[in-house]
């Protein structure tokens, strides 16, 4: 019994002289711990401010939003990283970071595997950063999404559709995928196909069509941008002319839309003023045979229609 309280005296000796010497340790290493919590601060706060002012910097330069933004977060993102870096130094777990670093090392063969879309994303984000064919507000088609970028994040490129959806789209797609440009040069080409009768002038109602054009405020006529008429195709009823004409196109939505319409109108009222008739398409029935008209029955159903038409009107 003896021995046994022995033990247990022993036991709670050591117990207490290692509580006691962990104790003294953590009050030493106390103030180690505060000066690596305020190096993490301070540096969080630093990278945030080294961050926004490379991104404004960047952006005065180049005068590009997304390059700038996109450096920006990633400076800040390298910079808070390396505090907390020295932040575990500076409290004595310098070891810690070490291992840190080497786990994040051995992980990223795995992650990389893993999420190997994630990963050709962001090296796409960087790409994109530097060299892209688009800038902010442009009118671009990718793939088959058409619509205004807005931003590029690291993963992504973030579309507004003219119908008021937000589309992101994988960075990758973006490098792999047509990308359209309709804001580049700032200019598109429109067209519209309108018929005339056969009997009407061809060459006449083109020049009233082009004068149409002309007096359009927002239609551009230039050297490199010529506006022009051509026949399409006969048609059964009618000559058809196929219009082409040009527009700006930095205001693709509405602008460039209501344009295209104010264009459609002058050409038709142009058209009529000038004397110029546009049948409606009409269906010709020819009879091959002996037999020249009609059968009776034939002409009579074709009255009871016309009469029941009358009668819904």
């Amino acid at each position: 019994m003896y021995n046994l309280f022995i033990a247990n005296q022993d036991l709670y000796d050591d117990v207490k002289s290692s509580t006691v010497t962990y104790f003294d340790r953590f009050i030493e290493a106390v103030p180690l711990y505060v000066l690596g919590i305020l190096i993490l601060v301070l540096g969080i706060l630093i990278a945030g401010w080294i961050g926004e002012f490379a991104k404004r910097r960047i952006q005065s330069r180049t005068n590009d939003p997304l390059m700038s933004k996109f450096l920006g977060r990633g400076i800040r993102f390298i910079l808070i990283l390396i505090f907390i870096m020295l932040a575990l130094d500076a409290a004595g777990l310098g070891n810690i970071s070490a291992g840190i670093l080497a786990a994040a090392g051995a992980s990223a063969v795995v992650l990389g595997f893993a999420f190997k879309d994630v990963g050709q994303n962001f090296i796409a984000g960087v790409i994109l950063s530097f060299n892209r064919p688009f800038d902010v507000d442009d009118t671009v088609e990718i793939g088959d999404i058409f619509g205004k970028v807005k931003t590029l994040e690291f993963r992504y490129t973030k579309l507004k559709t003219f119908d008021g959806k937000d589309v992101y789209i994988p960075n990758s797609d973006v490098i792999t995928l047509p990308v359209t440009n309709y804001t580049e040069d700032g200019f598109f080409r429109w067209d519209f196909v309108i018929g005339i009768a056969y009997e009407d002038n061809i060459d006449g109602a083109k020049n009233v069509v082009l004068k149409a054009l002309s007096e359009e405020s927002k239609v551009v006529s230039d050297e490199a941008h010529q506006n022009f008429v051509t026949e399409d195709k006969l048609d059964t009823s009618t000559v058809n002319l196929k219009v082409f004409f040009w527009v700006d196109t930095k205001e693709f939505g509405m602008q460039a839309i209501v344009t295209k319409g104010n264009v459609v109108r002058r050409v038709k009222e142009a058209l009529e003023d000038a004397g110029y008739y546009m049948p409606a398409d009409i269906q010709e029935i020819k009879l091959y045979g002996k037999e020249t008209e009609l059968p009776i029955s034939f002409i009579d159903k074709l009255k009871l229609n016309s009469e029941e038409g009358k009668q819904k009107k």
